[in-house]
């Protein structure tokens, strides 16, 4: 893989493109030691920004619950990643809005601090286009666990909140695994390092509540889906029995769509699943409906 700092293409970075590599900070920018920038996943496929108001209006909540606004509008920065989009020639693509804290200041308080965005793109291949959609993902639970939201943003995607990810996804490459599963501090089931999990239980759709971590919009577009066909959603409190007992498993996100989970490893043993008709009629939905641009409704 090419690194990420020295690649053609070009950057909206604070109102205008630039070349990739001139898209650059100091090493003193605040959110590089204080952890405070906020970003967006989003994807493109066939040059169309794929539920761009939803990820622009999460980019802007997250930057107020982090204290500060973004100095664009949703519209301008949609406007700004369109231009991205054309200028680098991509239809499907993976898009990485982010905004952050300047140099001003690299103390904890940084009232002053510039607030500066950029967007880039570039191609990022879904399990689905390698032809890896349906083939099944193995999960390590992870010693780490989502904080409460009474001691961190949760709502927020936010920079600082991924370490937990990278150190529990990190654990789960070293055990053979391809992710990581989290819980919370009461012990529930919470989410993946990246995705929402969603388990299948007598035809009803059921994912945690999320009170401690980031909800997938990906998610509520997999749960309209899931609608036209009959199926029930429920949002609730999930628990390691209740992941064990469910006839199918799957996780959604922008980066990987809809992947379906066939294994659960801990220290208590391994849970494993089948990949089921529900998993295997969701993917084939999701793909059809981004593609084709039809109502969902036309396609069921």
């Amino acid at each position: 893989m090419l690194p990420f700092d020295d690649r053609d293409g070009l950057i909206w970075f604070d109102g205008a493109l630039v070349p990739w590599s001139e898209a650059r900070l100091h090493v003193l920018t605040h959110a590089l030691h204080m952890g405070g920038a906020v970003f967006e996943g989003i994807r493109a496929y066939d040059g169309e920004i794929f539920l761009g108001d939803a990820h622009f209006e999460r980019f802007a909540r997250s930057a107020e619950l982090l204290g500060y606004v973004l100095p664009y509008s949703p519209l301008e920065i949609t406007k700004a990643t369109e231009a991205v989009l054309w200028a680098n020639e991509l239809k499907d693509a993976y898009i990485r809005p982010l905004a952050w804290r300047g140099s001003e200041s690299v103390s904890v308080a940084a009232h002053g601090a510039t607030i500066h965005v950029a967007i880039a793109a570039w191609d990022w291949p879904t399990p689905a286009a390698l032809g890896k959609s349906k083939t099944g993902i193995r999960l390590q639970l992870a010693t780490w666990r989502r904080p409460r939201p009474d001691t961190a943003p949760t709502a927020s995607k936010c920079s600082g909140l991924y370490m937990i990810g990278t150190l529990a996804r990190h654990a789960a490459l070293d055990e053979g695994a391809d992710d990581a599963l989290l819980l919370d501090l009461d012990g529930n089931i919470a989410e993946t390092t990246s995705t929402n999990i969603i388990i299948v239980k007598d035809g009803v759709l059921v994912s945690p509540v999320a009170d401690c971590f980031l909800d997938s919009i990906t998610k509520r577009y997999v749960f309209d889906l899931s609608q036209k066909h009959g199926l029930a959603n429920e949002e609730r409190k999930v628990s390691l029995a209740d992941l064990r007992a469910a006839d199918e498993v799957f996780v959604v996100g922008t980066s990987i769509e809809i992947q379906p989970v066939i294994e659960l490893a801990s220290n208590e043993g391994r849970m494993q699943w089948d990949i089921g008709p529900v998993t295997r009629k969701l993917i084939d939905d999701f793909q059809t409906s981004i593609r084709r641009r039809v109502p969902v409704a036309a396609h069921l």
